[in-house]
């Protein structure tokens, strides 16, 4: 059979961990229409019988702003050195500008083979696509182009194909039942993160970390108490709401997705502190989970 680590990088927002979702067949990246979703390297596995492939899903590529963003780059860029496989996933909904030549071109020139990923082909003009090949391949960029839809789920079947086959013969990498390396209360966290990106506006949800205090899993019942952590006070007011309105909504959208993912009621707690520019603290950085480096 044929295995191996597949990274998964490119501009953010280009619908990494939507793709990575739909090619695993189980949700375990967090999505929303906001950059800097993604903030840390996460394995996504789909077991076949063919195949094992593992994805890395990485945090989109984007200008670092403080030490998160900084770290965030550098795991997109570690991460697709030691894999077997690269798929640089582009927006083909935003067309195709000088600077997404010059990143499929750094990434190229790792040494590894790489397939570029042309993304959400179903809500662009299906004529854009020849052209914006026809000039990646003009501009050097010497990799085969794959358009699709996650969402639709058109094309997928060929881009398996084509990372299969392009894969090393060898055995499983993980148990068959292993979907992703991320533990249950990683995946709490990420849940109610996703629910305040969707649910708040403007730079609030990216100054948010979400950190689990409790988590007991008991067989029918898990109770889990979290912090959730912003940069200032008046951000503070504007996560909990008008007598906690917005709080409250927040929690029971996040809840409904754990009772989801863990198949069980739940009971969530969670309140909401100030730590003044977190995200460049690396003291912090390091307490919430943010480490310099994110080994396989």
């Amino acid at each position: 059979m044929k295995s191996g680590f597949v990274a998964v990088v490119g501009r953010a927002n280009a619908g990494k961990s939507t793709l990575v979702n739909v090619l695993v067949g189980e949700k375990v990246a967090i999505v929303s229409p906001k950059p800097q979703t993604t903030r840390d390297r996460i394995l996504g596995v789909r077991n076949s019988d063919r195949s094992q492939i593992a994805f890395v899903d990485t945090p989109g590529i984007y200008k670092a702003a403080n030490e998160l963003s900084a770290r965030m780059m550098h795991t997109a860029e570690t991460s697709a050195r030691d894999v077997e496989l690269i798929l640089f996933v582009h927006d083909g909904h935003r067309g195709v500008i000088d600077e997404d030549v010059a990143l499929m071109k750094k990434y190229a020139a790792f040494g590894i083979p790489m397939f570029v990923v042309y993304t959400k082909i179903d809500i662009m003009p299906e004529e854009n696509i020849p052209a914006d090949v026809r000039r990646l391949g003009e501009a050097g960029v010497d990799c085969d182009v794959y358009p699709v839809s996650a969402r639709k789920g058109k094309n997928l079947d060929k881009l398996i194909a084509a990372i299969e086959a392009a894969l090393p013969e060898g055995e499983r990498l993980f148990p068959e039942d292993v979907l992703s390396d991320k533990s249950e209360k990683f995946m709490l966290a990420e849940i109610l993160r996703e629910k305040i990106l969707l649910r708040y506006d403007k730079e609030i949800p990216h100054g948010v970390a979400v950190l689990v205090n409790k988590f007991e899993n008991g067989e029918t019942l898990a109770a889990v108490d979290m912090d959730i952590v912003c940069e200032k006070s008046n951000h503070k007011a504007i996560l909990i709401g008008k007598q906690g309105s917005a709080l409250k909504e927040t929690l029971t959208f996040a809840r409904k997705s754990m009772e989801k993912f863990l198949g069980k009621k739940v009971f969530l707690t969670a309140y909401v502190k100030v730590k003044d520019d977190w995200r460049d603290k690396a003291n912090l950085l390091k307490e919430y989970g943010y480490g310099e480096t994110d080994e396989f």
